[in-house]
């Protein structure tokens, strides 16, 4: 029942975009899957998708290696950009990359790392390390080449979440963690400030529907999104690690009670049901026109994806950082992670130009002016010290990351994102969510599938 209803949904989808488009928005003509150059001097891509060349020289005498990453416009155009300035200042080095939108991109890089024809140079997720390398493989020891990657730029700890089989298999470039953001336009045309706890976000909800109409919520989240707004729940209530030490640490009654929290969200019209979402017809919410025009006023995103959702609103539209809510429960719930890291393949040919590669895009000023935050507020001591000096931070993302390093007190336990759980459109959390808000499972066989699905990722 549940797929027939989303099936419906997305033929609905079409016709429900069609008319939000018309209202205006914004379109996105560069985050699909790219291999054209973006400039007359831009790195030329690899000749097939994340293939590797299987001469360590070009025809000029040039060492080549390979680049890749996923993101947006300004990331692309930076990332680019800051690999042409390493090739002028490294003439005896030529940079192939090979770039794209998140969706779909974790399957391609899969490839690459199981048959060893992957990049050289790779902008990693951070369960990648433990996905894919678990036993130290697939990625080189960035230890080995410290004399040329600074290391020492880098805290220590951050280096250790890093370190996977004995192995600095990546070397971190910024922490994130979720926090809520609102546009404080819509709030303001429902009469109501934006919420600063809970009570708030529910009292929200009614206003939203007996003030504005059915369609507007004051929160939007997709599967994902609901299952991270539930350990934050129960981390606020309970104050212990979702996970730790490779088990699950809360019981049957305790994860019922986090996703009984989710349902009460979409019984208070504070969000919107996956069916609506879904029926929406877009790819993910910032490409969604209700986003964009404000009728959902809010989501709980990643610190580092604030300017992504920020430039699709439309005019007139408010973007602003919210807070935690301390009425949670009497813990300071939520997580912070890695949020991404550079690795160097093992199977790469000149590993030594490809940390020559990795220290100018994080240490050298440079790289680090042309990178600015793109990739979220740098880690690398250095780095951030030239933000700082050179007035390059968005302001936006610097004051969402303050605000989570500041309150989150519990860390990601990297299996979090294993593809069999947070894969669209069948992992674990998908089904679950779905299941619950569709109707097809109760609370209890939601409960248990979504702790089964954990157990068996975990091992258990």
């Amino acid at each position: 029942m549940k797929k027939a209803k989303k099936l419906v949904a997305l033929l609905m989808a079409s016709t429900m975009a069609l008319s939000l488009a018309a209202c205006g928005s914004k379109t996105d003509s560069k985050t699909s899957d790219a291999t054209t150059d973006t400039s007359k001097d831009a790195a030329a891509d690899t000749s097939k998708d994340d293939a590797k060349d299987t001469a360590t020289d070009s025809a000029d005498g040039k060492t080549v290696i390979t680049f890749s990453w996923w993101g947006g416009d300004s990331r692309h155009e930076a990332t680019i950009a800051a690999v042409n300035k390493f090739m002028e200042l490294n003439k005896d080095i030529e940079v192939k990359v090979n770039y794209g939108a998140w969706d779909g991109w974790e399957e391609k890089m899969a490839t690459g790392f199981a048959t060893g024809t992957g990049s050289d140079v790779t902008q990693i997720n951070w369960n990648w390390l433990t996905s894919f390398s678990s036993d130290g493989n697939v990625f080189a020891d960035l230890n080995e080449y410290k004399d040329i990657i600074d290391l020492t730029q880098f805290d220590q700890t951050k280096l250790d979440l890093c370190t996977v089989a004995g192995k600095l298999q990546a070397v971190p470039v910024s922490m994130t963690g979720r926090i809520f953001y609102w546009n404080k336009a819509t709030f303001e045309k429902a009469g109501i400030a934006v919420p600063t706890s809970l009570e708030e976000l529910k009292k929200a909800g009614e206003t939203f529907k007996t003030k504005l109409g059915d369609d507007y919520y004051p929160l939007a989240m997709g599967e994902l999104d609901r299952t991270i707004l539930m350990v934050y729940y129960l981390e606020s209530v309970y104050g212990k690690p979702w996970v730790e030490d490779n088990k699950l640490q809360y019981t049957e009654e305790e994860v019922q009670k986090g996703l009984e929290f989710i349902k009460s969200l979409e019984d208070s019209h504070v969000i919107p049901t996956i069916e609506t979402i879904t029926g929406d017809g877009a790819d993910s919410l910032d490409k969604n026109p209700k986003w964009m025009n404000g009728i959902y006023a809010g989501i709980f995103e990643w610190d580092s994806s604030a300017s992504k959702f920020e430039s699709a609103l439309e005019e007139g539209q408010e973007f602003v950082v919210g807070d935690y809510f301390k009425d949670m429960g009497e813990y300071q719930g939520g997580f912070s992670k890695v949020s991404l890291g550079f690795s160097i393949a093992e199977s790469a040919a000149n590993k030594e130009a490809c940390a020559k590669l990795v220290n100018f895009l994080l240490n050298e000023e440079e790289g680090v002016k042309i990178m600015a935050s793109e990739r979220g507020i740098p880690l690398s001591k250095a780095g951030l010290q030239i933000c700082t000096d050179n007035d390059l931070l968005n302001k936006t993302v610097a004051e969402a990351n303050g605000k989570v390093l500041a309150w989150t007190q519990f860390a990601l336990d990297p299996k979090f994102e294993d593809a069999k759980l947070k894969n669209n459109p069948d992992g674990v959390y998908y089904d679950v969510m779905q299941g619950l808000s569709y109707g097809d499972y109760d609370l209890a066989t939601a409960t248990t599938t979504l702790i089964d699905g954990i157990n068996a990722v975990l091992g258990n």
